[in-house]
């Protein structure tokens, strides 16, 4: 299992920009093969920070899912709104246990 965390910064104002354009990528991202979850979060103290959290069956479905027509889409809407940072990190995982 691969897990993906991290955060993306935006300008001010941009969380709300990107809105739309994150739903369809949530939405489409779901329906990947190989997509366990996929979520996006507004940070509760910063409104211009967005926490990214994904879970992957394996390395495969996560590098097929950088190729996929709406991660296209979704790079070029990050880019017009205009990314400050990003910084995702992917972790090999097994299943964990509930706590």
């Amino acid at each position: 299992m691969i897990l993906v965390t991290g955060t993306v910064r935006l300008p001010e104002g941009g969380f709300d920009k990107l809105l739309p354009a994150a739903k369809i990528m949530m939405t489409e991202t779901r329906q990947e093969d190989g997509c366990v979850t996929y979520a996006y979060a507004r940070d509760l103290n910063d409104p211009d920070l967005m926490h990214v959290s994904e879970t992957w069956r394996d390395r495969e479905a996560l590098t097929a899912h950088f190729e996929t027509p709406h991660m296209k889409v979704w790079r070029a809407a990050i880019v017009e709104v205009g990314l400050i940072s990003r910084d995702l990190k992917a972790y090999s995982a097994d299943e964990g246990e509930p706590i």
